[in-house]
């Protein structure tokens, strides 16, 4: 089944620098879902480009840097795998740590993959 898609492709850039992490990935992900959009349907995926620039400028603390874990699962048994948000910032960057949080804040459907093609984060 194709993924329909309104018609014109729009072009949006945030500015990450001094921003929180939370602030800059409700805004992103509320560009991607088309929320801002008077033509906005929950069924399509808007047609934008979003960039985010300066994501190593981020305002993040040193509680949250410490506190904040990412877990990944291999499938296999002892297979799960816990890392802090200022270690994923150093083996990653910056961008992967907004990706994944972004990533979370959209809908699990058909339409996240596409959504998530949509955003690039420069650092």
């Amino acid at each position: 089944m194709a993924v329909k898609t309104v018609q014109q492709k729009e072009e949006r850039t945030i500015d990450a620098q001094g921003k929180r992490l939370g602030v800059v990935a409700v805004e992103a992900a509320s560009l991607l879902l088309g929320k801002h959009s008077p033509a906005f349907e929950k069924r399509l995926a808007y047609p934008i480009t979003l960039t985010i620039v300066n994501a190593r400028l981020m305002d993040i603390s040193e509680k949250k840097r410490e506190q904040e874990i990412y877990k990944t699962y291999s499938g296999y048994p002892g297979g799960q795998k816990e890392e802090t948000l200022g270690h994923l910032a150093i083996r990653r960057g910056y961008g992967e740590a907004l990706t994944r949080t972004i990533g979370g804040m959209l809908p699990k459907n058909r339409l996240h993959k596409v959504r998530m093609q949509n955003l690039s984060i420069k650092e």
